[in-house]
């Protein structure tokens, strides 16, 4: 959601000011997360893991999430993914598909050729026999 218009005041009047400032989500770095899950490691007394959190501005959900990756995969899986949809195919897939189009329209380009071919072969031959018929006469 955006920041509401930052307003100046000018004198009497006030004017908004025409740029909209845009929150971004957080992100956290590798190494952040990391030593943020060694201290909570290290809690041993009631509460202070919620004043950590409390202290670093974070979720406990945040907590669990980020537990639950450095478990599956280590520090590795700790770093951000790239946002958005995953894409449906690879690179490789998509030239394979790609090439596998121009060979189809390829391919009916040939046999349509090779059908010319055969039809212009057809009318030689019929007018080569016209042809011998006319000086036969």
């Amino acid at each position: 959601m955006p920041k509401p218009a930052v307003v100046k005041s000018e004198g009497p009047e006030v004017v908004a000011d025409d740029v909209i400032d845009r929150r971004q989500r957080r992100s956290f770095s590798v190494q952040f997360k990391r030593r943020v899950l060694e201290q909570a490691a290290a809690c041993d007394c009631h509460g202070d893991v919620a004043a950590l959190l409390r202290k670093h501005g974070l979720y406990s959900s945040h907590l669990a999430q980020w537990r639950a990756q450095f478990t599956a995969g280590g520090t590795a899986a700790l770093a951000a993914k790239p946002a958005g949809r995953k894409p449906s195919q690879d690179i490789k897939d998509r030239r394979i598909a790609e090439l596998e189009q121009q060979l189809a329209k390829l391919a009916s380009r040939l046999d349509l050729s090779e059908k010319l071919v055969a039809l212009q072969k057809k009318a030689q031959e019929l007018f080569a026999a016209l042809a011998a018929a006319e000086t036969t006469r």
